[in-house]
């Protein structure tokens, strides 16, 4: 009984790491996971994998369902699952009346892939089988395997790919999903003759090739050294320096600590859940603008020391012709650092409903007329003072050029470049702007009770003002996503830019972009980084020389730092219901940093 009890207490902790919320864990509990883990993964097989389908590349162009035959764990498969993409789920068992399972393949005709969870009593229902085999002739089958080896006799006739593994646990839900993705790479081999196809030293080999969702101790880190990020984001909490926080770390490619605290609000006492969506605010420059910016460098059609006017022709007659693209991404440029372009804003500028003369939606119940851009605040922009050319001045007109520039030279805007270019590739589910047209209000937690332009709570609405005013859509803020989707974009940029099978940049690109590359400053192109002034602790005091990322002005930050093969990533709502900086003040997203390196550097003593 104290054996079924363990395994119990396993598997709802696991559970909850992975899907939900923060959990209660201690290093020896997770050992004695682990262990099992690395035993199931150590005896999972890959099988009839000739057309090397697994692990699934080119996410960008696959459309995924999942069914369930039958399999005990499916919640945890299917979380797993959606770790690496959009999964939409079915099962069996709502088809019951259908001899045949038309109904639930009929349901599955815009699928390209179907993942099929199968237990081994179910491998032995011919109706089962008759699926499989039907569905596997117009589409691409892969079959999850859990259970008693045996079974594999009655799928001598299936020729997709099977996951084997003969546990049908809740932790075999957990591993079978990341070895579809590449998360986990696998070299079993059958050891037995199953059937005439399915004999000894049958099995696939496969490498890692994106992240894995595993314990602190499977990357050298006790999880008990842990704790202290609960500590301090439970202060951060009590102090009202946030209504809630959401920390992911992924060590080496794994993603060992995901949880969320506190509450979308200090009214709404939604929990705040792993799976929400943030507003980046600035992490926008360095997760949309500038890996535009860098692919298009690496495409040779845009060059760093060509000046602004050769790119913007209404630039040519301003303070800003002459100055060079790479001032601009060094922050350099001369520009001001912020213009209230709010503060301007006249009565008959907005209209509380859409029409052609108000298109552009800035919030719920607020509309500014056509053209305000161009006709007020570009002009502004282009005519600004350049004041301070050759210094660090921090401004956000930088990007707003930026963004200029990479549409005309790309053709496209600037949400659908990169959501084609990076996000969808890479699997990011949420990463994007305007995610109202996207998510529930929910899903998305809200920034500014914003009483003095807008005059609502803004939830999925970008809290930026003149990100808003352009319609949401800007190259220094506008952004939004999960944590998880940031790990991955990050992890590739870790990668030097290669994830999930397909190269995004070349090494020396992301090296050239995230080093060092200022005489006057820390920066480097479009990514801030650790400051050698170690009096200023930034971004922590115990930040490698090689971190790089930003911060977020609603109170995220990103920091990656190679030395230690670290992604960590911190995302609130700082801004709810209005703007405090005690999350400044009290160097919350430094000390939580610091508390992880202090773990990773100490190891699993």
């Amino acid at each position: 009984m104290r054996k079924n009890n363990l395994a119990g207490i396993i598997a709802i902790s696991f559970l909850a790491l992975f899907t939900f919320t923060a959990c209660a864990q201690d290093h020896k509990q997770n050992e004695q996971t682990l262990a099992i883990l690395n035993s199931i993964e150590s005896n999972t097989t890959l099988l009839n994998n000739h057309e090397n389908v697994i692990p699934l590349l080119n996410l960008d162009k696959k459309n995924i369902a999942s069914v369930n035959l039958g399999f005990a764990s499916q919640i945890i498969f299917d979380s797993l699952l959606n770790k690496y993409a959009k999964i939409t789920s079915l099962s069996s068992a709502n088809y019951q009346n259908s001899a045949a399972l038309n109904d639930l393949e009929d349901d599955l005709k815009y699928f390209n892939i179907v993942i099929i969870s199968l237990p081994s009593a179910a491998a032995n229902d011919a109706r089962n089988i008759n699926f499989i085999q039907s569905l596997s002739s117009n589409k691409q089958v892969i079959v999850s395997l859990f259970g008693d080896g045996r079974a594999l006799s009655s799928l001598d006739a299936i020729k997709a790919p099977i996951v084997w593994t003969d546990q049908s646990t809740p932790l075999a839900a957990a591993i079978t999903p990341q070895v579809i993705f590449g998360g986990i790479g696998v070299t079993k081999k059958l050891t037995a003759n199953f059937s005439a196809k399915y004999t000894a030293n049958s099995g696939f080999t496969t490498l890692p090739i994106r992240l894995k969702y595993t314990l602190p101790e499977d990357a050298g880190i006790n999880t008990d050294n842990l704790r202290e990020i609960d500590n301090i984001a439970s202060e951060a909490i009590n102090a009202r320096a946030t209504p809630g926080l959401v920390v992911l770390v992924a060590k080496d490619g794994k993603v060992v600590f995901n949880k969320g605290y506190g509450t979308h609000t200090y009214d709404d006492k939604s929990t705040d859940k792993v799976t929400d969506i943030f507003d980046l605010a600035s992490i926008t420059k360095i997760t949309a603008t500038t890996p535009t910016v860098m692919r298009l460098f690496e495409e040779k059609k845009l060059k760093l020391d060509t000046n602004i006017g050769a790119y913007i022709p209404k630039a040519r007659t301003t303070p800003m012709n002459n100055i060079q693209v790479r001032e601009v991404m060094l922050h350099q440029a001369g520009f001001i650092p912020y213009i209230p372009f709010h503060d301007a804003i006249k009565p008959t500028d907005h209209s509380p409903d859409s029409s052609a003369a108000y298109p552009t939606k800035v919030a719920d119940g607020y509309y500014v007329r056509k053209d305000y851009f161009k006709d007020i605040m570009w002009p502004k922009m282009l005519n600004a003072p350049i004041r301070t050319r050759g210094k660090y001045v921090y401004s956000d007109i930088s990007m707003y050029v930026m963004k200029d520039i990479v549409e005309r030279i790309s053709g496209k805007p600037l949400n659908e470049y990169v959501s084609e270019n990076f996000y969808q590739p890479l699997g990011m589910q949420t990463a994007g702007f305007l995610p109202r047209n996207r998510f529930s209000r929910e899903q998305i937690i809200p920034t500014e009770n914003d009483t003095y332009f807008r005059k609502t709570l803004l939830v999925g609405y970008v809290h930026d003002q003149g990100a808003a005013l352009v319609g949401g859509v800007s190259g220094h803020a506008g952004l939004f996503a999960s944590s998880n989707d940031m790990a991955i974009m990050y992890q590739m940029l870790l990668n030097k830019g290669t994830y999930g099978g397909q190269q995004y940049f070349k090494p020396e690109t992301v090296d050239m972009f995230t080093q060092r590359q200022s005489a006057v400053s820390r920066r480097g192109l479009g990514f801030d980084r650790w400051d050698p002034d170690l009096t200023k602790k930034y971004p922590s005091e115990l930040a490698s020389s090689q971190t790089y990322g930003h911060t977020g002005y609603t109170g995220t930050c990103v920091w990656v730092d190679p030395s230690r093969g670290l992604v960590y990533i911190f995302l609130s709502n700082r801004v709810n219901p209005s703007v405090t900086d005690k999350l400044s003040t009290m160097k919350i997203r430094g000390r939580i940093e610091d508390a992880i390196i202090k773990a990773v550097d100490k190891g699993v003593k």
